[in-house]
């Protein structure tokens, strides 16, 4: 895992923070939820092949 992605996340959160509040004072609740939602579903698409790496290292781990 690089920094980068550190990175990545942390700037997705703020834009996503950001766009939240301003969705929300405006009134959009359902597109204030999406855009949370999307965002969520970004890091998730990002962090995911890091998980699936550490389940196969633990299991080659157990299986020496």
């Amino acid at each position: 895992m690089t920094i980068n992605l550190i990175f990545r996340i942390a700037a997705v959160g703020i834009l996503v923070s950001v766009l939240n509040q301003v969705l929300k004072q405006s009134g959009r609740e359902e597109q204030a939820f999406l855009t949370t939602l999307a965002g969520l579903i970004l890091v998730l698409f990002w962090i995911v092949p890091y998980i699936s790496e550490l389940f196969e290292i633990i299991q080659n781990l157990f299986t020496l």
